[in-house]
């Protein structure tokens, strides 16, 4: 809980900060980034940072956080702290780092604002950064403990046991544990880091869903190459089509991620679009290995049948459900039995009472389907969702 009179102080200068957050973070990063290199190499995505979606991540979730304090002082928004410790877990950062980023935030804000920066603005401010700052610290070492890894040491070697070319775009990739140990457990919906050594010798980081079920000894991740041109986004993706085959080893962390299948008897709505389908097929698995009987409604979006990664194995796990129906949605090619245009829950049966739905995909893909569940009566708080990339969307 942050203290009275930082409360008022924070509550007199939220405006201000927040009107200069992204000038604050755009100097931030610069800051940190010259002052540890490594980190921007070997750490943080360099094509979120070449786009700019990272800073207006980071602003947004320290706008939303002292917001919060200041607003329902006797609540912490959970929500948003899970997701980003989910994040760092799978990264693997640590306490120290936190100091690291405090130093250049602070550096960045007095920068900015100026003499409006005065001993009492910055001790306010100060609070809410340790306040969001211990509260992740704490959440990520129990997510540390739950994977029985020290903190920040969540990586080992996977061998590549198989290849599959999904679309022309993309390809599954099977893993086991090179060392021959049993793989993590992890939850249905959960993904996990890759990291690879690039040309330039920088050891970038992305995350990918696991597509296979809880208790399967193989893992899968499917890739969709990203062409991002002469920008640095898509390199990874790049690099393991164009490099990794059977028989290689990848660095991959522990599983993370809190978009994971509620153990429960109630109906289920899976909605994707693109390459967001990979954690519904995880779900779908296990929901199917499980036995579950309730309705559950499975929707995908797509440009295409042919760029449907995974189409059959959507189909086919939702057959094996006792209750359950397919609908996809292409914008061009549809076949029969599929629907052309956008995905539309109006234009389907009604959702089953006590639907809880899972959502994943583009934010306009996932926004536009939450407000036709609100619209239908589902509640917010049963409506869950994962971003692949910064959380533009929660830090909004």
């Amino acid at each position: 809980m942050l203290s009275e009179k930082s409360t008022a102080t924070v509550r007199a200068t939220l405006p201000a900060v927040g009107a200069a957050i992204g000038e604050i973070t755009e100097l931030f990063y610069a800051r940190l980034f010259t002052a540890h290199p490594e980190l921007l190499r070997d750490l943080f995505n360099r094509g979120n940072q070449a786009a700019g979606l990272q800073k207006q991540a980071l602003a947004g979730s320290i706008a939303a956080f002292a917001t919060h304090l200041v607003e329902h002082p006797d609540t912490r928004p959970d929500v948003m702290l899970n997701r980003i410790a989910h994040k760092h877990a799978s990264l693997g950062v640590t306490r120290e780092q936190y100091a690291v980023v405090h130093e250049h935030l602070f550096a960045a804000i007095v920068e900015v604002l100026g003499e409006a920066v005065t001993p009492e603005v910055a001790a306010a401010w100060d609070e809410v950064y340790w306040l969001m700052a211990n509260a992740l610290v704490a959440i990520e070492a129990r997510l540390y403990a739950e994977q029985q890894v020290t903190a920040g040491d969540v990586w080992r070697e996977w061998r590549v046991v198989g290849r599959i070319e999904e679309t022309v775009d993309c390809a599954t990739f099977q893993l086991v544990p090179a060392d021959g140990a049993p793989a993590p457990a992890f939850r249905a919906g959960q993904y996990v880091s890759v990291q690879v050594t690039l040309a330039d010798g920088a050891r970038q980081i992305r995350q990918y869903s696991l597509s296979t079920a809880p208790g399967s000894p193989v893992r899968a991740v499917t890739v969709k190459r990203v062409h991002g041109g002469a920008t640095p986004d898509g390199e990874v993706s790049n690099h393991l089509h164009a490099h990794v085959r059977a028989g290689d080893t990848l660095r991959i962390s522990a599983p993370y991620g809190d978009l994971v299948l509620a153990d429960s008897t109630a109906p289920v709505l899976l909605a994707s679009a693109g390459i967001g389908c990979t954690p519904m097929l995880s779900m779908l698995e296990h929901l199917a290995e499980s036995g579950h009987r309730a309705p559950v409604a499975v929707v995908h979006a797509d440009r295409s049948p042919a760029d449907h990664a995974l189409r059959a194995d959507h189909r086919r796990l939702t057959g094996k459900l006792a209750d359950a129906a397919a609908h996809f949605f292409y914008e061009q090619d549809a076949e029969e039995g599929d629907r052309t245009g956008l995905a539309d829950l109006d234009a389907l049966p009604p959702l089953a009472p006590g639907t809880r739905a899972y959502l994943c995909g583009p934010l306009p893909f996932m926004r536009a389907v939450r407000e036709q569940l609100l619209a239908q009566g589902v509640p917010a708080a049963d409506i869950h969702y994962e971003v692949f990339g910064p959380d533009l969307w929660l830090a909004s």
